[in-house]
Parts: C-alpha cells; sequence; structure tokens
C-alpha cells in the first residue's frame, strides 16, 4: 500500500470518527437544553399541582359554607362534584377493572374496563434483556382514549370511566378470531353509548379496532366535527444497554396516501404540530413498536411529541393526539388497527403500509445496499437454520470475495509504488532544497514513464465506504440476531462483556467487549504490516500516528455496540489478512520492476487524471508567479 492509498484509509478512518463523534461537541449544550427542559417540567408540574390546590381550596370552602346548613347532606355534594365532573357519564366514573385477555400464538392483549384500552400486550416466546416476559408496556404506563365536549360544554375523558366489556372468543385459532365488545353507555340509556370492538387474528400482531358512535348526537355538543384519540404510552427499558435504547426510541408517521415517512427527533423531546391527514403512527422502540393505524385516514392534522425518559427503567414517553371524523349523526364509525411487534423488516413490509420505513437502513446508497444485497443475503444464509454466528462468517466470506478485484488492484498499486520507491528516494534528495512544484513535476513525469497511476491504490479503498457505513447501519437494526448466542456473546444485537469494571472508564465504559478489543488489534496488526511493506517517504509524516490513533477511536464507539458488528470487522481483517498473504505469493514484484522498466522505454501517454493535475500544478505555479512579481512591483 502506498502513501495514497495510506491517506485513503486515513480519509476513511477519519469519517469514521467524526461520524462516531457528530454532535461531540454539543454535549455540553444538549445537557444544558435538557436540564432546561426538565425545569419546564418541573415547572409545570407545579403549576399543575397550585392549580390543583386553589381547587380543592375552594371546594373545601364551599363544602365548609354548605355544611353550615343543617339540610347539608355530603353524599349529595360528593354526587354534584362528580355530576360536573362526568356529566351523562356519572354511572361509569366506577366499576371494576378486571381486564379480558385476548391471545393468539404470537401475543396476548389485555383489555381493561377502565377506558376499555388494551393496557397490557405481552408477546409470546420473547424475553427482556433480564430474562423476563417481554410487555410492550403495561397498564400503569399507557393512556388510551377519547375527548369530546358534551352539551353542556364538559370535555369529556373516556380513559377515566369504565366500559362493559364481553368477550365473544378469548383464543383466536385458524378458523375464528378472538374478539371483545367493550362499551361505554351514557346514564339511564342503552341507546346512546360508545363502542370499541377488537378482533385478533391467529398468528398476527395486528388487532383490528372498530369504534362504533351510537345515539351519541344525544350526548355530544352539536359543533362537535372531530373527536380526539388521544394516545400516551411509556416506553419500559428491555435491552441490555438503555443509553442506546434512547436512541433509538421516537415516533414516526406516515401521511396519508404519502410514501415518505417522517419522525420526530431521536434522543431528546419534541413536541410538533403535523398538518395534513395521517395514515398511521409508530411509537417505536429500539426492537418493537406500537402502530396506530386508521382504516381511511386521521384527519386535519395531529399532534405528537416524545418526552425523553428520566427513570433507569422508562426509555421515552410517546404520545399522539389524533382526530377522528365527526358527523354528528345517530351512527357513525372509525376504523383502526393496532400493530404490537417486533422492529422485524420482513414482518412489516407484509402489511404493505409501509411500516418497514420506520427501520433505518440509511439513506441513499447505504440503504441501497442494505435493502437490496445484504439482507436478501443475509435471509438466505439464515434460512439454511444455522447460527447467526456462522451466518456473519459467511456473509463476511462473500462479500470480501466480492470485492477481491478492488483489493488485488489496491494491492498491485502499492507493489509498483514500493518498486518505484528507490527512484522517489533519489528525487526527494535531488530536490529536497528545490522549488517543491519542481519535485512534484519530476514525481509526475516518473509516474507518466512508468505507467503507474497514484490514485489507483486510494480509489479502490474509497469505493469501500458504502459497504462500510451500510453495515454500521444493518447490523444494530437487525431484529434476528437480538438474544442470538455466539460463542461468548450471549447477546449479538448489543455488545458482549467479559469483564464489567465497576466504574466508568471515560471514552471507553464500564466494560471490556471482547470482539471489540480483537477487532481493534486486528486492525492495528493490520496497520502495521502495511507500513512494513508500503513505499512511503517523509511527506506524510503526521499520517504514522493518526492511522494508529483512529482504530483506537473507533474501539470507544465498538465497545457499546452491536457484537455482531465488531465480529463481522474481525473476521473481514482475518480474511484480509490470508488475501494478502496469497498476494505476496503469487504477485513477482520483480516482474512487476521489469514491466515498469518496459513501460519507461515506450512513448508517454499521459491518463486523463495525471494531464488534470499537471494542469493544476502549471496553474497553482502561474498563480504563485504572479504573486510574487506584484510583490516586486509593491
Amino acid at each position: 500500500m502506498d502513501r495514497k492509498s495510506l491517506l485513503g484509509l486515513g480519509i476513511i478512518a477519519l469519517l469514521l470518527a467524526l461520524w462516531m463523534t457528530m454532535g461531540g461537541d454539543d454535549r455540553e449544550a444538549e445537557a444544558k437544553k435538557q436540564r432546561e427542559q426538565d425545569s419546564i417540567a418541573k415547572v409545570e408540574t407545579i403549576r399543575q399541582q397550585q392549580l390543583a390546590e386553589v381547587e380543592k381550596r375552594r371546594e373545601d370552602s364551599i363544602l365548609k359554607e354548605r355544611q353550615k346548613d343543617t339540610t347539608f347532606n355530603l353524599a349529595e355534594f360528593e354526587q354534584e362534584k362528580a355530576r360536573k365532573r362526568y356529566g351523562v357519564f356519572l354511572g361509569a366514573a366506577k366499576g371494576n377493572n378486571t381486564p379480558v385477555v385476548l391471545e393468539n400464538s404470537k401475543m396476548k392483549a389485555s383489555i381493561f374496563p377502565m377506558g376499555g384500552k388494551i393496557g397490557d400486550v405481552e408477546l409470546k416466546g420473547v424475553k427482556t434483556h433480564a430474562g423476563q416476559p417481554l410487555h410492550i408496556y403495561g397498564k400503569d404506563s399507557t393512556v388510551f382514549g377519547l375527548e369530546f365536549f358534551d352539551q353542556q360544554r364538559r370535555r369529556i375523558h373516556t380513559d377515566s370511566l369504565f366500559f362493559q366489556g364481553t368477550v365473544d372468543n378469548a383464543a383466536a385459532s385458524a378458523s375464528k378470531p378472538a374478539t371483545a365488545v367493550f362499551r361505554l353507555y351514557a346514564d339511564s340509556s342503552t341507546t346512546s353509548y360508545i363502542e370499541y370492538k377488537y378482533t385478533l387474528n391467529e398468528n398476527d400482531y395486528m388487532v383490528s379496532c372498530v369504534i362504533n358512535f351510537v345515539g351519541c348526537d344525544k350526548i355530544m355538543a352539536a359543533d362537535n366535527k372531530l373527536v380526539d384519540l388521544i394516545a400516551i404510552q411509556k416506553m419500559p427499558s428491555q435491552e441490555k444497554l438503555l443509553k442506546t435504547e434512547r436512541m433509538n426510541a421516537t415516533v414516526y408517521y406516515r401521511f396519508n396516501e404519502e410514501e415518505d415517512v417522517e419522525s420526530l427527533t431521536l434522543n431528546e423531546t419534541e413536541v410538533k404540530d403535523v398538518t395534513g391527514s395521517l395514515k398511521w403512527v409508530s411509537f417505536k422502540q429500539q426492537y418493537f413498536s406500537t402502530f396506530i393505524i386508521a382504516d381511511k385516514k386521521f384527519e386535519n392534522g395531529a399532534t405528537l411529541g416524545r418526552i425523553q425518559g428520566t427513570q433507569p427503567y422508562t426509555v421515552a414517553t410517546a404520545t399522539a393526539l389524533l382526530p377522528i371524523p365527526y358527523n354528528g349523526t345517530s351512527n357513525e364509525n372509525f376504523g383502526m388497527k393496532f400493530y404490537f411487534g417486533p422492529n422485524d423488516y420482513h414482518q412489516l413490509e407484509s402489511y404493505e403500509l409501509l411500516m418497514e420505513k420506520e427501520i433505518e437502513l440509511g439513506w441513499g446508497i447505504f440503504g441501497w445496499l442494505n435493502k437490496f444485497v445484504f439482507m436478501p443475503v443475509f435471509d438466505w444464509l439464515g434460512s439454511f437454520g444455522w447460527n447467526y454466528g456462522i451466518v456473519i462468517l459467511l456473509l463476511t466470506f462473500i462479500v470480501k470475495i466480492l470485492l477481491f478485484p478492488i483489493a488485488y488492484k489496491s494491492y498491485l498499486s502499492s507493489a509498483k509504488m514500493r518498486v518505484l520507491k528507490p527512484e522517489m528516494d533519489e528525487l526527494n534528495e535531488k530536490y529536497k532544497d528545490e522549488d517543491p512544484m519542481k519535485k512534484q513535476q519530476a514525481t509526475m513525469a516518473l509516474y507518466k514513464k512508468a505507467g503507474v497511476n497514484p490514485a489507483a491504490g486510494c480509489i479502490p479503498l474509497l469505493l469501500q465506504i458504502p459497504i462500510l457505513f451500510a453495515l454500521l447501519r444493518l447490523f444494530p437494526a437487525m431484529y434476528e440476531i437480538r438474544q442470538q448466542g455466539f460463542w461468548w456473546a450471549t447477546d449479538l444485537s448489543t455488545y458482549d462483556s467479559i469483564w464489567d469494571f465497576g466504574f466508568h472508564v471515560p471514552a471507553y465504559g464500564d466494560h471490556m467487549s471482547l470482539w471489540a478489543l480483537l477487532m481493534t488489534i486486528s486492525t492495528l496488526l493490520y496497520t502495521w504490516m502495511n507500513q512494513q511493506t508500503m513505499a512511503t517517504g517523509p511527506q506524510l509524516p503526521g499520517m504514522k500516528w493518526m492511522i494508529y490513533l483512529m482504530p483506537l477511536l473507533f474501539l470507544s464507539f465498538l465497545n457499546e455496540n452491536s457484537a455482531a458488528l465488531s465480529y463481522y470487522y474481525f473476521i473481514s481483517n482475518m480474511i484480509t489478512f490470508g488475501q494478502m498473504a496469497l498476494m505476496r505469493r503469487f504477485v513477482d514484484e520483480k516482474a512487476i520492476h521489469a514491466k515498469i522498466e518496459e513501460n519507461k522505454k515506450k512513448p508517454v501517454k499521459t491518463s486523463g487524471f495525471l494531464q488534470r493535475l499537471e494542469q493544476a500544478q502549471r496553474k497553482r505555479m502561474e498563480d504563485m508567479k504572479q504573486q510574487q512579481g506584484g510583490k516586486k512591483k509593491k
């Protein structure tokens, strides 16, 4: 590898370092922003508490005054308070909150009478990192309900009211889905109610829900044109590293009949008003999601929010206010679906709703490589039932075989530069006290005579950047490797640890990942081997320390990243060592030298690259002469 190749490697390493540390200089600003947000939240909490205290004192004062009346009845007073709050739904203010469970082979969905909501979802056969049954969320961490004005202009929240539930079939089968109906009745009426009808098919993560408004024209305000659907979900920590979970958890949404999928900001608090009609909204966690999908559309915009978690067991809180159309007639309905399941690309893609676009595979060419090359190959290898460590090993071999022509071309370029090194050294010595431009001209003349392109070793390395960045995206996003072990790594989707320090080491972490360490050592060894064989002069002395520093900087990133990623790059380095050994054995540098000497005797044919380089040098020399001439005149 020549100095141009080394420069290319340095560029790649520098890009990686910049990519890994992007935003690192803004940590203090982010911390300040977070403190401000926390302060705002505290102020708002205090304000709400103060308002509640004022209201309580007002009610206590009214109660004290009324108690002076000998005819005062406390029960009637409490009934009056409740009537002001619940209106015609006073009878639904109390009830039994024992849930019913709809289940199939994939999941259990617990539906609670309070709010008539799916308040707990357990995925069968799936565990948290701690080995506990995995619940996407629980009843104490979710809000789901409708908000509207009644005819007395009270704001009614159905999430705190008790529905009456009936179950037709609790366990889904191939021939019959599981179904349940929950109704919220107005007082003294069986003809005015809000109904949720849930349907769960066998072997599916999707739950259908139809909201029926029956006789609600007698309950709701006449000017209600929309009913707000409120959904709030606290995302529990389920994986090994909370920091990584927070970096991947946010709210995604798709506009109706549009193919673009957008999201709120990752890893910080944001509330956003979205204009236009939405097809779906998702509360995305690292490896699991909750989707709310309209059969038609959520009209007239939405308000979406992501609140950064502050507790050690909460990743973030996702919120959505979604308007449902309501025309004020006696019988209306709105259909939608819920998806409670893994962020499995093919599973999401099967619904043909572009739900898979919430999985970030990288932009541009990086995403294309993942979608059309790496994922199909990975799926094909995985179809044989092998351990995913073996699948990644075979994937690495395939990638290295495909890249071998590039590696071979790069090695040939390095070999040519090594053959030319003695002559390059002579030029450096000859022109050490001369104008640097003269030395560059003499160097380019030597390249032309020898028929050597100095960029040949650099370009192949740069061509590998898309593959590098594509795989940086792919492995951490793959649900297939979650909790799949290989050798000492118990979970390839997260970091492996052979030593937990019990304290935090700055720029490294609180543990030692062996795969990351092996990858770093192999990269340093690869760099040292190249240094021993490459044809470098004194032109780039600073590169020597930089190329050794970059793998060490990369170690801090890999130490907390997917073990599959470090394992892949370690295997890739090992294969590279083997390829280099083969190329050294079969590439005859004496023959290359003879070829170069033969080329020197032929008429010089300047390549387009060298022509452009010479033109740039001549222009630079002319500019320098003009500058010097201008100084003399002054």
